[in-house]
């Protein structure tokens, strides 16, 4: 069984390294650019103990000095799959090959499960939580990119390399070496390597497994970060598709006759424009793209808009949601008035819609992180952003997102790349937070508490 906390209150503290506020990429253009919370100046005992336990093992010492070992051929896994595109929608590929990985690394039961996510469960010795740690499959990029991986100045160039394939590969890294060095965790691990998590694909293969899986009592999910980030706030997300209506015409002879769908659209956009919206809780919008009208000629009989609208909390999000619809109402209304007809529409589809959520910061999953991140020499900055995490958090999970090591950068563009220079040294500093949280038979107790199965 984990080992029960006292609630928030005074207690020994213990001394850790910590960064106030800073600024910093997580997982390129998701991130929010500073911290959200401070970060705990203390650890519980309990905690840091587990990780004096945990580094001062022999069996935890070669677990991470094969690791080390590891990276060279890690890497090899990272250019495979990396080369195997893998645009939101068309994962199968890199799913197959990933759960080929898996199964030969000794997780014979590995599967993919209806959604077209891998999973495969690593059982503890029974009796203490189930831990899931994840990588998505998917990258932002279309079918047809060069996804060769081009080696020039010490770097790995293509497309996805670190976001989020380089998270697989550790993924697998960690399944080899804790089973080539017969090291068995008291919780059981949930291996997943996710679809759905980029663009549109609205986190569709992390909704499935919290649906199927209701006995999940925490995650980890792995993203490329800076050492010692640690996401533990999931903006929430609302995306609509808006489509205008209206019955077209010809520019000369119809004019001042029908009402135009791009012109509609315009007044929408300069309305939305205007939304005013908190700083904090932090909420944001954009009309991310626009198309619409068949020729120059042409007063436009359609038009389309996408629109993305952010917040770090429901009820703000909810509330520029109505702003933005109404404001697409309005315009449609003062561009049919402008030419005293009635035939210009407009409809509207919701088409992404991510749950949010935070993990608290005196929960036993960030003071975990916290310690280990300071076994390593890292500072700890707590963020939020959009990541699969998002759906564990807004269920209550206790979830984080943290990095792997490696330099990264050029997140989502053609240009991305990575560093893998002692990129060992993060995937050590990410497998010891998740040894504290499952517990090593013989050596530690679990620090992530059961949770009772949820219902359907």
């Amino acid at each position: 069984m984990a080992p029960r906390f006292p609630g928030p209150k005074k207690r020994p503290a213990t001394a850790i390294m910590v960064l106030a506020i800073a600024t910093l990429a997580f997982g390129g253009a998701r991130a929010q650019n500073s911290a959200v919370a401070p970060t705990p100046s203390y650890v519980r005992p309990v905690v840091d103990q587990v990780y004096s336990q945990l580094l001062a093992a022999p069996t935890v010492r070669k677990l991470l000095d094969a690791v080390k070992a590891d990276h060279e051929r890690s890497i090899e896994d990272l250019r495979m799959l990396t080369e195997i595109e893998a645009p939101p929608f068309k994962e199968q590929r890199r799913a197959e090959a990933f759960l080929a990985r898996m199964k030969s690394l000794g997780l014979a039961d590995a599967r993919i499960d209806a959604e077209g996510n891998v999973i495969g469960v690593r059982k503890g010795s029974g009796n203490g939580p189930r831990l899931l740690v994840s990588a998505h499959l998917d990258t932002v990029f279309p079918a047809g990119t060069d996804v060769r991986v081009k080696e020039r100045d010490g770097r790995l160039h293509a497309p996805g390399i670190s976001d989020d394939t380089r998270a697989l590969s550790v993924l697998l890294s960690w399944l080899k070496v804790l089973n080539d060095q017969q090291v068995r965790t008291v919780g059981d691990l949930l291996f997943v390597g996710n679809v759905g998590e980029e663009e549109l694909g609205n986190l569709r293969g992390m909704k499935a497994i919290f649906r199927d899986h209701l006995d999940i009592d925490g995650m980890v999910g792995l993203e490329p970060a800076a050492d010692g980030t640690v996401l533990v706030l999931g903006t929430a997300s609302h995306r609509y598709e808006v489509t205008f209506k209206g019955p077209g015409g010809h520019s000369y002879g119809a004019f001042g006759q029908v009402p135009s769908a791009v012109h509609g659209m315009g007044r929408a956009i300069a309305r939305i424009a205007d939304i005013e919206t908190p700083a904090s809780p932090r909420t944001t919008f954009t009309v991310g793209t626009v198309s619409g009208g068949t020729s120059v000629n042409t007063i436009a009989p359609d038009a389309r808009m996408t629109v993305d609208i952010r917040s770090d909390e429901m009820g703000p999000l909810l509330d520029t949601e109505k702003k933005v619809l109404a404001a697409i109402d309005e315009a449609v209304a003062a561009e049919n008035k402008r030419w005293n007809v009635s035939t210009l529409s407009a409809s509207t589809k919701l088409i992404g819609d991510r749950p949010g959520g935070r993990t608290p910061v005196d929960s036993v999953i960030v003071e975990a992180v916290v310690r280990s991140n300071a076994a390593f020499g890292h500072r700890t900055l707590l963020v939020g952003a959009s990541t699969d995490a998002n759906v564990a958090m807004s269920l209550g999970i206790p979830a984080i997102t943290i990095g792997t090591g490696g330099r990264t950068g050029g997140f989502h563009a053609l240009s991305e790349w990575i560093d893998v220079t002692d990129a060992w040294q993060g995937a050590q500093n990410a497998l010891v937070t998740v040894l504290g949280l499952v517990g090593v038979q013989g050596v530690s107790e679990p620090l992530l508490a059961r949770r009772p199965p949820r219902a359907r």
